[in-house]
């Protein structure tokens, strides 16, 4: 949509730019509408063959003497060609220089996360970082926004290590170029905790067991650490901004976000790995 209006806005340039330039451009093809306006108009009421036999004006035949294109008898010519050539690579340029901005099919915020990317799928091992103090998932806060979580395993051994690598690298990424510091609350659920917590509500999970990524150790729910506190609130504006990026960076490594949901999860993310939703259809079929 947005390279739709670019264009627009170029021809629309151009077209003005014909129309300062070449003053003829303009004034051709109105006074060719006005003449057979006026033709028509004439003619309205009368019979078709008294129409077939009125006479049709005539436009004015330019003479011998016109200029052919190549020979320009001013400026005009040599000063429109070099304003139509320079016009693209100007109007790149200023839409460049206003910022990072998305085209369909690029986005010019994502070299360096594909840099990174490149980097993790060339075999690049990254470690997982050390685990936090248990004090820090048990506050009253915590336990508003998301029950229960004191109990939660945080192991990252548990998980599946290639969904584990990716996750790291968002980690990385987000601390390294958005200033966040990211934080596991859960990895790894067991099936018995997974009825636990669907038993509190739709507003806490949908899934019930064999229906969660976590269970197969591809899915993590994560929140933001400030001066040693989790901020795991979408009231918090800071935090809104975190996980919108956060979204972005973990689909950039391939990952499913929860933010994409009908019911948000926006600390949820999870790699839908080729081959596990069939064992999970066959791990509820038993």
């Amino acid at each position: 949509m947005q390279t739709g209006w670019l264009w627009a806005g170029f021809a629309l340039g151009c077209a003005v730019l014909a129309g300062v330039v070449f003053p003829g451009w303009w004034s051709g093809p109105w006074q060719r509408l006005a003449l057979t306006w006026r033709r028509r108009h004439a003619v309205q009421w009368s019979w078709p063959r008294q129409a077939a036999r009125a006479p049709r004006p005539r436009l004015p035949v330019m003479g011998a003497a016109v200029r052919p294109w190549w020979r320009p008898a001013s400026w005009r010519t040599p000063a429109a060609v070099v304003l139509l050539v320079a016009m693209p690579a100007l109007a790149v340029l200023g839409w460049g220089l206003r910022g990072p901005r998305v085209l369909d099919g690029f986005d010019d915020r994502a070299s360096v996360a594909d840099e990174r990317i490149t980097q993790l799928l060339a075999g690049e091992h990254l470690v997982p970082p050390p685990p936090l103090p248990p004090e820090v998932f048990a506050t009253a806060e915590v336990e508003i926004e998301r029950p229960m979580l004191a109990l939660a395993d945080r192991r990252w051994e548990q998980m599946d290590q290639d969904f584990v690598q990716r996750l790291l690298w968002v980690f990385r990424i987000m601390k390294e170029e958005h200033g966040y510091e990211m934080a596991l609350l859960e990895g790894w659920r067991s099936p018995e905790r997974q009825n636990q917590l669907a038993a509190k509500g739709a507003h806490v999970t949908q899934a019930t067991a064999g229906q969660s990524y976590h269970q197969w150790g591809l899915a993590a729910d994560c929140a933001f650490l400030r001066n040693g506190r989790l901020v795991i609130s979408e009231r918090d504006p800071w935090a809104m901004e975190g996980y919108r990026r956060y979204g972005e960076v973990a689909e950039r490594v391939g990952l499913t976000w929860g933010g994409r949901w009908q019911m948000l999860d926006l600390g949820h993310v999870e790699w839908r790995k080729p081959g596990i939703r069939e064992a999970m259809r066959a791990a509820r079929g038993r």
